[in-house]
Formats: C-alpha cells, sequence, structure tokens
C-alpha cells in the first residue's frame, strides 16, 4: 500500500508498506514514472 502524506520543507518520499522506498532528498530527485511502476 502507498500513502500520500503531508509535509513541507520539500520532502518528497514514497513508503511501501511502512518503508521508505524513495527519498527526494537523498536522490536529488523525483522519480519518473517507470521508477514509481517498479516501486509498485
Amino acid at each position: 500500500m502507498v500513502t500520500l502524506t503531508k509535509s513541507s520543507g520539500g520532502v518528497f518520499e514514497i513508503l511501501k508498506d511502512g518503508k521508505l522506498v524513495w527519498s527526494k532528498k537523498a536522490t536529488g530527485s523525483f522519480p519518473t514514472d517507470q521508477e514509481v511502476d517498479a516501486l509498485a
């Protein structure tokens, strides 16, 4: 399950089943559609 949670400070993270699978802070970029699909 993927959920969107409101945050601030430019933080963009994707969590899957409660585990961090993408972090804009760590990668310096937003994921592409293909990367998001691969995470699901």
